[in-house]
């Protein structure tokens, strides 16, 4: 399909601003929806780009439509199409940008959607694909156009089950899943039982590689571009005749099927950016408050649980953060969620969290599990997100329960928090707010900016650790306190007369102005020996 195409078709009503034939002549791989200032990174060559302008304020000057729109050239997106319905029209400033990048830019009214141009690019891209020459595949050709009228009548989500069962019907519907990296069956034929995750997720890191033979099981991943934890696979856990080429077929099937899902899920997110931007609002819950948890599909009344997520600052650590969460929540039914990315670089609070955050928000449905076995479920499951395949390990922070909306702000701070802790702790894991119950591990929330200038406050010159006496003053007071302040024990464990322990320790205190007889004084120095 051609950006050429998209304006011959009046269902859309697109409008070109400007782009002569050499560009509209260019191929569309594919449809990214971004509202992002520099969305560059996240999009792949010959996309075109559906951005609402959301990003864009009548008081900003070019240069800002310039960045967009360069970010936009260096991808090596086809084209733009911009939506009229936040400003009523298109900025002329972002025009002249695409003009100076040459990138083809149409303006998309409000009537039309963004859903209907990419299941518009999409279902015409599987159309092409069925109509190659029959000699290309393996599937006959009855079953082929069977599972074109099914995804193309699935826009709003063929049934996983249905397409796999009807892509094998002819060769006796075989046990077979769709799993996902840690072990979630997204389908399986009637004649499959039901696998548990944790099973599956064995079967999936002990599979043999699909071209290896003899196999007594053959797993083969669906679409090569996903994430680590936003991979599928198809699983014959049996030596079945199925012909190789046939089974890439259908992984091409159900790639075609998980794409359309995300498309569908990046329309959503939406009200999901929306209600995370309110929770992040200081002071008491906005009347909004409500309604966004309406439109994400969850109950304006609590419990609600927040988690918050990381998987690294590195390029594509926030997708991975996201993937990541999602394929965890994914395990929990009878729970709604929604989640988002975190538009904050220093989510945890100090930059623990990097900019690869995401935020969910949980609640459950009427009999649902308890929020604290939430938090165990997601404790159990999080090993399986540290198996998927060449994945960057994510860290997570959980918050406590919050019964009310107006509690979800302070959720999000605790869960914030929590990622810090868990960021600190060296190893990816999830830590919730329940978990902090140490004064070391509640210093371990703490960024570690904060950390580092109350140590150097708290202890004065001490803090000084290139002269050898503060040193050796440290290392008394770190054993002093540890003894709790028992000038035998601290003497025995440092190997000193005891008249040494006393005049080391008030020469810490004369250093640091602190009286070590009182149990405040005690508890200032003990953390800052912590924070060091």
């Amino acid at each position: 399909m051609h950006v050429e195409d998209l304006l011959r078709l009046e269902s859309l009503d697109l409008t070109l601003l400007w782009g002569g034939p050499p560009l509209l002549a260019r191929e569309i791989s594919g449809v990214t929806a971004t509202d992002l200032e520099d969305p560059g990174r996240f999009l792949q060559r010959g996309e075109i780009v559906l951005s609402g302008l959301v990003w864009w304020s009548a008081a900003d000057d070019g240069a800002k439509a310039d960045r967009f729109v360069a970010a936009l050239h260096d991808a090596g997106a086809a084209a733009l199409l911009a939506g009229e319905e936040t400003h009523g029209t298109v900025p002329e400033a972002l025009v002249e940008a695409c003009r100076r990048h040459g990138i083809a830019i149409l303006s998309v009214p409000v009537h039309t959607s963004f859903r209907a141009i990419t299941d518009t690019v999409y279902l015409r891209q599987w159309g092409d694909l069925s109509r190659r020459p029959a000699d290309h595949y393996a599937l006959p050709e009855n079953v082929r156009g069977e599972l074109s009228r099914l995804l193309a009548d699935g826009a709003a989500g063929a049934d996983p089950d249905t397409l796999l069962t009807r892509a094998l019907d002819h060769v006796g519907a075989p046990p077979c899943y769709v799993l996902s990296a840690t072990g979630r069956t997204i389908a399986r034929t009637p004649l499959a039982p039901p696998l548990p995750a944790s099973r599956a997720a064995r079967r999936l890191r002990a599979a043999t590689p699909f071209a290896a033979a003899p196999a007594p099981a053959t797993t083969l991943g669906v679409d090569p571009d996903a994430s680590p934890y936003g991979q599928w696979y198809l699983h014959l856990p049996g030596a079945v005749e199925v012909p190789p080429r046939m089974l890439h077929e259908i992984a091409e099937v159900f790639a075609q099927h998980r794409q359309g899902q995300l498309r569908r899920e990046a329309a959503a997110r939406g009200p999901v950016t929306e209600l995370l931007a309110l929770i992040d609002a200081p002071g008491p819950g906005p009347a909004a408050l409500p309604a966004a948890l309406r439109a994400c599909g969850l109950p304006e009344q609590g419990p609600y649980t927040v988690v918050v997520v990381s998987a690294g600052a590195e390029e594509g650590g926030a997708a991975a953060g996201a993937d990541a969460l999602e394929e965890a929540l994914r395990h929990l039914t009878g729970h709604r969620f929604a989640i988002g990315r975190s538009a904050m670089g220093g989510a945890s609070g100090g930059g623990a969290s990097g900019d690869g955050g995401a935020v969910a928000v949980i609640a459950g449905d009427a009999g649902a599990r308890s929020p604290d076995a939430v938090v165990a479920a997601l404790k159990d499951l999080w090993p399986a997100l540290h198996a998927c395949d060449g994945a960057a390990l994510p860290y997570g922070g959980v918050s406590a329960p919050a019964a009310t909306p107006e509690g979800l702000n302070g959720a999000l701070v605790q869960a914030r928090y929590a990622l810090t802790a868990a960021g600190r702790a060296g190893s990816a894991n999830l830590t919730a707010i329940e978990d902090l119950t140490t004064l070391d591990a509640l210093l371990s929330g703490v960024p570690g900016d904060v950390r580092t200038a109350f140590g150097i406050h708290a202890l004065g010159p001490l803090a000084d650790a290139t002269n050898p006496s503060h040193r050796m003053l440290l290392e008394t007071l770190d054993a002093f306190l540890a003894h709790n302040g028992s000038w035998a024990r601290t003497a025995e464990a440092l190997h000193l007369h005891v008249n040494t322990v006393h005049y080391r320790i008030r020469r810490v205190e004369l250093l640091t102005g602190r009286d070590l007889a009182r149990l405040d004084h005690k508890l200032d120095l003990k953390a800052a020996l912590l924070c060091r």
